[in-house]
């Protein structure tokens, strides 16, 4: 008897773990590679948290789609392309991902790509912007949530272009900055507004008094209205440096498009200034928007951040394409995925079927001053939507 109940034991034991096993591989499991450690720290972590609150909100706090639980596989690749790379090609073939989302720096997601190729997997960028990753190094299995450089510079391009306006621009020397300045000139000829200069330094520059004097003589003897337009992601702080230096003695104004809340403290000291977002808390209206802003307050005590709202984006998405499809199989995938709509933060966005770039509104802002807010307030001018910004189509399909 005593061999029987042992027996029994092992097969209810083999049964137990059979069964695990049978619910974990039916896991609907979501890799999240970015740059957790690293100079894009700030922005990696606000995409996790909004990613977690995105997936509840789409699910009704179920965090199950079609009866499969998601299950979220967090990968920290510092920020660094070959790091970005082995992670993701480690979720995919270990970790069984259905679906990746990432990175957080545009190098890290060009390298990237062909990864999600050669694997025949989705891939989801959110929230690096290089033009590239939707353009010339883009593959039919990359869609992206995040904005791309041209929404970003043609945004701001209408928001501050006009006849009798002569813009100069500084921006990093790699990919993001080089993209953005490019698609921000070729807006800004549409605006009748003059480019005056173009300046990029590396992206470890604190010391910008050199590139300053620079862009200040450029414009100085200049007639009209005169801006220096500033791209920028990460540490450094330009805005601050180049108003400590004194525009304003040359009649020279100073611009930049949103960021996160921490760097919108330095806006403080630039009342009035206009520029575009991509996203401020405050500024969309929609039911969305309101459950996130709600529950980040009640949860973080704190309003939703920049990248918060980006990968909201990307798990709503995310939620929408496997309840189309009915699947993980990334061909049904890409078939459901190519000119989806789905709701966001940010309200309606769609994935142009020839590029899979999510097409969305921005925001012409204007700093304001709220003495109670330890950030400047990005007051809304006007939303800037999707018909209004012809995004060009880079890629070579």
């Amino acid at each position: 008897m005593r061999t029987i109940h042992i027996f029994k034991g092992i097969i209810s034991s083999l049964t137990a773990a059979l069964l695990a096993t049978a619910a974990q591989a039916d896991d609907l499991k979501i890799a999240l590679i970015y740059g957790k450690t690293g100079p894009l720290e700030a922005y990696a972590k606000q995409t996790e948290a909004g990613l977690r609150l995105g997936f509840e909100y789409a699910t009704k706090g179920t965090n199950m789609i079609d009866g499969r639980k998601i299950v979220i596989i967090t990968k920290d690749d510092q920020g660094k392309p070959d790091l970005s790379k082995a992670a993701l090609s480690e979720a995919y073939q270990d970790d069984g991902a259905d679906i990746a989302i990432g990175t957080t720096s545009s190098a890290a997601a060009l390298a990237d790509l062909p990864v999600a190729e050669e694997n025949k997997k989705i891939l989801i960028v959110e929230p690096a912007v290089a033009d590239q990753i939707t353009g010339e190094k883009w593959n039919r299995y990359i869609f992206r949530t995040g904005r791309n450089s041209s929404q970003d510079a043609i945004s701001n391009a209408v928001a501050i272009g006009k006849p009798g306006v002569t813009v100069a621009t500084l921006a990093q020397d790699y990919a993001f900055g080089r993209d953005g300045v490019a698609a921000f000139k070729e807006a800004l000829a549409k605006t009748g507004a003059t480019l005056g200069a173009e300046e990029y330094v590396p992206t470890s520059t604190t010391d910008f008094t050199a590139v300053g004097q620079r862009l200040f003589d450029a414009l100085k003897d200049k007639p009209g209205k005169k801006i220096i337009w500033v791209i920028w992601a990460g540490a450094g702080d330009p805005l601050t440096k180049l108003q400590d230096m004194d525009p304003k003695r040359y009649g020279i104004e100073l611009s930049t498009g949103g960021n996160i809340l921490p760097a919108l403290a330095a806006y403080k000291r630039l009342p009035g200034m206009e520029g575009a977002t991509y996203y401020y808390y405050d500024i969309p209206k929609n039911p969305v928007n309101d459950w996130l802003v709600a529950e980040h307050q009640k949860r973080f005590n704190a309003p939703p951040d920049f990248f918060t709202a980006g990968g909201f984006s990307a798990a709503m998405a995310v939620v929408t394409a496997v309840t189309k499809a009915k699947s993980t199989d990334s061909e049904k995938l890409i078939a459901a995925m190519e000119g989806m709509e789905f709701d966001t933060p940010k309200g309606k966005m769609i994935f142009r079927k020839e590029d899979h770039q999510a097409l969305q509104s921005m925001y012409h802002f204007r700093v304001k001053v709220d003495p109670n807010l330890a950030w400047a307030v990005n007051e809304p001018v006007r939303e800037i939507k999707i018909d209004e910004m012809a995004i060009p189509i880079r890629n070579k399909r």
